[in-house]
């Protein structure tokens, strides 16, 4: 054993716990930085002498040699990460599906009742009641034009803004060449995770644990799985790498249930490829497929908030025909602006104007195109000259009894292929508005429902991984009291071999 096994055990000491207290103040500094996970470091005894072999020493057994700092290693939990991603890619489908919906719910403005288009019907049928009382009236027939012309502009506007949110759904989803939105973001994530899967190859097989830059690749999976659901396994890096060592992330798409999809996103061997969709002009420009790489994804089979944008903006289903929230609503409000108008003017047609002269088709009250909700409107004739209006059921100038008929096709049941079997108008709004408004509740209750497991697992994840500044204080006191008893013994070693090497005389002579 050397002279100086003392010293070189209290130095091997001092510089241990000084790693220790490097480490807790690294813990502390990013205390509020957002995915870090608390580090220590691993004490390790060094091994006792004498080593065994057959010239070792006789002695009464080992002697111990001291402590090393064997490995800084980051304190994580696999296990809840996955469970955390899994939760993520729940809560974000349906956070973006109770937003689109609730978008949807807002615009039709039923709840409120200013200005909606029930509280506009019910204007239009109102000044017709009054109009049918008092047929020769000619301010009360400017006021059903002008009431017609605003059930009509609703009907545009209804149309017109379920068409902007779609396109503003679009944008969100992203362009054909992945380059923008949740397409975008995922391939920017992607490229940033394999950039880091990189540079932890070059570290591990030194012997090291890149422990920083794997809180930063966690990070990065946290957000691609609020995109997509997906499950990560780890690929040793080198043979030379420690056990311990994280390696490099295999990212592979995964369904609802967890089940692997067989498309894998990145790997040891598979660089990142490309996110694309393509939109099918010919069906609404609703999203004919998604990509990856080569690859068609069907994006019903995975968990996350392209999911909920594709499902609300509108697809392309197995039978080739186009769906989708903002897409049924909106043919829904085709069909029902075509019917009405087309019952209005057939009855209509059915009376006389102030004049007594029939009706014909160039005098149908509402005029719509291929466009249906989109481009109905009031024959600008009738706008021009009210007159024109057929209030009368006979010919005489006072008679109103068109006018009532035409007051009932709100509530009339029109034929099975308009709306469906012995369906009014009202009654085909209402069942609208009554759909939507389960749906949209449901979607806010699986959201609650979802931020609350998700924040569940999250804390489980914090209580193993967050950086408590309390447990790092009496680290700090720990570490130094245990700094400043090595410098003790450093200290008392050195007075040992003063007093022989100083104070016994001289030797030998």
């Amino acid at each position: 054993m050397s002279t100086f096994h003392g010293l070189e055990m209290a130095k091997q000491a001092l510089f241990t716990q000084q790693s220790a207290l490097y480490t807790t103040g690294h813990n502390i500094s990013n205390a509020n930085t957002e995915g870090y996970s608390r580090q220590r470091v691993n004490f390790e005894a060094l091994p006792g002498y004498p080593s065994p072999s057959r010239n070792s020493p006789k002695m009464a057994g080992q002697l111990g040699s001291g402590v090393t700092a064997g490995h800084v290693e980051r304190i994580r939990d696999k296990f809840l990460d996955s469970q955390y991603r899994t939760q993520n890619s729940r809560a974000e489908y349906w956070a973006t599906n109770a937003n689109a919906l609730s978008r949807m719910e807002s615009l039709l403005n039923e709840m409120d009742e200013s200005g909606g288009l029930s509280e506009v019907l019910d204007d239009f049928w109102s000044s017709l009641s009054d109009l049918a009382g008092n047929p020769q009236n000619e301010g009360t027939r400017k006021v059903v034009a002008n009431n017609g012309l605003a059930v009509a502009e609703t009907f545009q506007y209804l149309s017109g803004s379920l068409q902007s949110i779609r396109k503003d759904l679009k944008s969100q989803i992203g362009s054909e060449d992945g380059t923008s939105g949740k397409l975008g973001d995922a391939n920017s994530l992607l490229r940033q995770i394999d950039s880091l899967n990189k540079e932890i190859s070059e570290i591990e097989p030194q012997g090291h644990l890149a422990n920083d830059l794997y809180d930063k690749r966690d990070r990065l999976i946290d957000e691609l799985s609020g995109i997509v659901n997906i499950q990560v396994s780890y690929e040793k890096s080198s043979p030379t790498s420690l056990d311990i060592a994280d390696g490099i992330a295999k990212i592979e798409l995964v369904d609802k249930e967890g089940s692997p999809l067989d498309v894998v996103l990145l790997s040891k061997d598979q660089g990142p490829k490309e996110f694309t969709v393509t939109y099918d002009s010919e069906n609404e420009n609703a999203v004919g497929s998604i990509q990856y790489g080569d690859e068609e994804i069907n994006i019903h089979d995975v968990d996350g908030s392209l999911k909920a944008l594709v499902e609300n903006y509108g697809f392309v289903n197995e039978d080739g025909q186009s769906e989708g929230s903002y897409i049924d609503m909106l043919q829904d409000l085709d069909k029902m602006a075509t019917a009405f108008a087309e019952e209005f003017n057939k009855v209509h047609k059915e009376g006389y104007d102030l004049t007594g002269s029939e009706t014909t088709s160039e005098t149908d009250f509402f005029i719509i195109g291929d466009d249906g909700a989109a481009s109905i409107t009031v024959n600008k004739d009738i706008l021009k000259n009210p007159d024109l209006i057929a209030v009368s059921a006979n010919g005489e100038t006072g008679n109103g009894d068109n006018a009532k008929k035409l007051q009932d096709v709100i509530d009339k049941a029109l034929p099975s292929d308009a709306l469906g079997k012995d369906t009014s108008v009202k009654e085909f709004f209402e069942g609208l508005i009554g759909e939507l408004a389960v749906n949209t509740k449901e979607a806010i209750r699986q959201t609650e429902n979802t931020d609350i497991q998700r924040a569940r697992v999250e804390n489980d994840r914090y209580s193993v991984s967050a950086v408590s500044l309390d447990e790092e204080v009496t680290n700090l006191l720990r570490f130094q009291h245990a700094y400043n008893a090595a410098a003790r013994s450093m200290t008392a070693t050195d007075e040992l071999l003063d007093k022989v090497i100083n104070s016994m005389g001289i030797v030998g002579r």
